[in-house]
């Protein structure tokens, strides 16, 4: 039963440490931004989102304004919020600064 519970702690914090190595990792949101912004109008479309590999259904959480682009600051605060959540409830991974 001690190994058990051993095992289990260990596992635990390498998920951890794992969790929080991948935001550490995570490119800035400038970096994202300038990536997927593929006419660098200055906004995100729908198009330009989904062509990055990013669920098209996020694409109306993060267009907070709905102006029908993401913006920098509408990127920074959908990271800012992604990152204050613990890593295995968003279901998602760090987002590619290149695609």
């Amino acid at each position: 039963m001690r190994r058990k519970i051993t095992a289990l702690a260990l596992a635990t914090l390498a998920a951890l440490a794992a969790a929080g190595s991948a935001q550490a990792r995570m490119p800035s949101p400038e970096k994202i931004f300038k990536a997927w912004d593929k006419n660098a109008d200055g906004g995100i479309d729908k198009d330009e989102w989904i062509a990055a590999g990013r669920k098209e259904k996020r694409f109306t959480q993060a267009d907070t304004d709905g102006d029908g682009k993401v913006s920098l600051e509408e990127l920074r605060a959908g990271m800012a919020r992604m990152k204050a959540r613990p890593a295995a409830s968003t279901g998602e991974q760090t987002p590619p600064a290149e695609h």
